[in-house]
């Protein structure tokens, strides 16, 4: 069992940037890992994985905006969000080993606005 918690949720401007961290319990270097969102009424969405030797994807939505990142030796996943837009505005979940069968943490609000 792997447990997660996201941090560095926040109200960010437009344009600004923002970094979340997601911490987990034990040791994640087995993992792919991920950052999903979700907004009210609508279904969670990936947002960037990394898999456990480094290969990483993210939606078009961030290409270009955002970085995912892990330190198998902290046991830490990050988002480095720049660029941030109103409709990037959602609670931001971490997942390790999957979206299907794998651990989730309780999320993180992220709110864009001037």
């Amino acid at each position: 069992q792997v447990q997660l918690v996201e941090s560095g949720g926040g109200l960010v401007q437009p344009g600004g940037s923002l970094r979340l961290s997601c911490v987990a319990s034990g040791s994640i270097f087995k993992y792919a890992m991920g950052w999903y969102r979700q907004t009210p009424g609508k279904q969670r969405e990936l947002v960037a994985t990394i898999t456990s030797g480094g290969t990483i994807n993210y939606a078009d939505s961030v290409k270009g905006r955002f970085t995912i990142s892990r330190d198998n030796a902290k046991n830490t996943v990050y988002l480095q969000m720049n660029s941030l837009k109103p409709e990037d505005t959602a609670v931001y979940y971490c997942n390790a080993g999957g979206p299907s069968r794998g651990y989730w943490g309780k999320g993180t609000l992220v709110t864009v606005s001037s």
